[in-house]
């Protein structure tokens, strides 16, 4: 086991909600959005239906979804061995993993009858094999065979059900930032994110500090040892990374506090995260935002 797996503070279960991007980015979408996301079970008449549509998703999310788990697979062979990766055999292995993961999903568009059937040879698995050769082919596995490798035993590829989401301590704030991907290289920690979507560094950015505050706060690493990074798989492959200094980690655990306290206001007890009744989560006003809410059909606005 990874000695910074080992080295990781667990926490108890606390009520108080705890902040993480995802959770404010979905508060700022939609206030009932955020409702049937986090507080579902204060809604009994709806609950099922409110699993059932938790549950949809779509096809950039299974692109994102199913590269992740691939890379996933490569690190962990590379743990074990550094020999050649046999192509051919790979890409037949993430074919039926494709096929595999899409066929027990249930699509938004499929639900929502916008179309009958995916395509998941055409639409999943040709985006991900794209992202795959373009990982392949990088620098950074290059990077990960002559650098990386010697510390294989210490990397962290995605952490167990008690840590894996990352909960840990902003200026005392609960919060949530889950790294995946951890890389040490002598006192150093790299932190990779990678990512199917589009380029947006303004939006990551914030994420790229929560990892590198989880780090510090779980490994006491300074910042200036941390680089934290975001790489694209599609559709070429670049990377984004940065280091960190103090005036970066105020900023961000003043942003921490401040979506927080954002979010505590639709408590009616913060301390026990208990929200306000259902109908002060009022729904959005951009309509075309509900076009792509897999909860639409509970607002009456298919």
């Amino acid at each position: 086991m990874s000695k910074y797996v080992e080295q990781l503070r667990r926490f108890e279960f606390t009520d108080i909600l705890g902040w993480s991007y995802s959770r404010y980015a979905t508060f700022q979408q939609c206030k009932r959005k955020y409702f049937y996301d986090y507080y579902a079970k204060r809604d009994i008449e709806n609950l099922v239906k409110i699993r059932v549509l938790k549950e949809l998703t779509t096809v950039p999310l299974e692109i994102g979804n199913i590269s992740h788990k691939l890379i996933q697979t490569l690190l962990k062979r590379l743990q074990k061995t550094s020999e050649e990766i046999d192509l051919e055999k790979f890409y037949d292995y993430a074919r039926r993993a494709t096929m595999d993961i899409c066929k027990e999903k249930v699509f938004e568009d499929v639900y929502y009858r916008k179309r009958d059937t995916i395509d998941f040879e055409t639409e999943i698995f040709g985006p991900v094999s794209h992202a795959m050769k373009n990982f392949l082919t990088s620098d950074r596995l290059q990077w990960l065979f002559e650098e990386a490798l010697v510390t294989n035993a210490d990397w962290i590829i995605e952490l167990d059900d008690r840590s894996k989401y990352g909960e840990c301590r902003i200026n005392e704030l609960k919060a949530y930032c889950k790294v995946d991907f951890m890389f040490p290289i002598d006192d150093g920690l790299h932190i990779i994110d990678w990512k199917t979507g589009k380029e947006d560094y303004a939006k990551h950015s914030l994420q790229l500090r929560g990892y590198a505050g989880w780090a510090n706060f779980q490994f006491q690493t300074d910042y200036s040892l941390i680089q934290t990074t975001i790489a694209y798989l599609l559709p070429e492959y670049n990377e984004t990374s940065v280091v960190l200094n103090e005036y970066d980690i105020d900023d961000f655990a003043a942003q921490v506090k401040d979506q927080t306290e954002q979010m505590y206001e639709f408590c009616e007890v913060p301390e026990l995260n208990i929200p306000l009744p259902k109908e002060r989560f009022e729904m959005t006003q951009v309509v075309n935002f509900c076009k792509s809410c897999k909860y639409r059909e509970l607002c009456d606005r298919v």
